[in-house]
């Protein structure tokens, strides 16, 4: 192989990788989570000044921004991928967005349950472990709210109930690729 079509090998290569990397960047950010407490779409995009504090105080730095190449209107806007770095349910964010993006709730089980709705968990038997005869329960020990938010039936089959608020914790202690337990985001229902 010659010089030149070694860097024309290449070149597609490289051009090749970039626009899988893009896609599959787009795939994550096309489902993602806005911090709990966040307000609904359309005011949160008003509201939030893109201050940064609420990724500040993220003790477990879920919180990412939007950049430029993502839909311009989100550019500098707080959100989490569930499958990277989940939310804990710390509510620190609430507690120091300036503008009321993202509201105050307590870090109480009670007022959490009825005040975030970042999305809600689904479960797909056909790639679950528990519901092929295996028993799991990796998605149930995982979750902030169990019987709550989540229950598990025979053999740790998974159940998700209206009270899971959608952190995300599910989703990324699925032990199975591509992963069984997916939050569906609030902002995409």
């Amino acid at each position: 192989m010659n010089r030149r079509s070694f860097l024309a090998l290449m070149t597609g290569t490289l051009a090749s990788l970039t626009l899988s990397l893009q896609t599959s960047y787009a795939r994550i950010l096309h489902r993602y989570l806005r911090p709990p407490g966040a307000i609904n779409e359309k005011e949160f995009l008003k509201k939030c000044i893109s201050c940064g504090l609420c990724a500040q105080v993220c003790p477990n730095r879920s919180i990412k921004f939007f950049d430029f190449n993502s839909d311009f209107t989100k550019t500098n806007t707080p959100y989490i991928v569930a499958r990277e770095k989940p939310c804990i349910l710390c509510m620190k964010c609430g507690e120091v967005c300036p503008t009321g993006a993202i509201k105050k709730i307590k870090h109480e089980a009670k007022e959490i349950i009825e005040k975030v709705k970042m999305g809600k968990a689904r479960v797909d038997k056909t790639l679950c472990l528990s519901y092929q005869g295996k028993t799991c329960g990796v998605c149930y020990r995982a979750c902030p709210l169990q019987d709550v938010a989540i229950k598990v039936g025979m053999l740790e089959q998974p159940r998700v109930l209206d009270a899971c608020v959608g952190c995300g914790i599910c989703e990324r202690s699925c032990i199975q690729l591509p992963q069984a337990i997916k939050v569906i985001p609030s902002n995409m229902t």
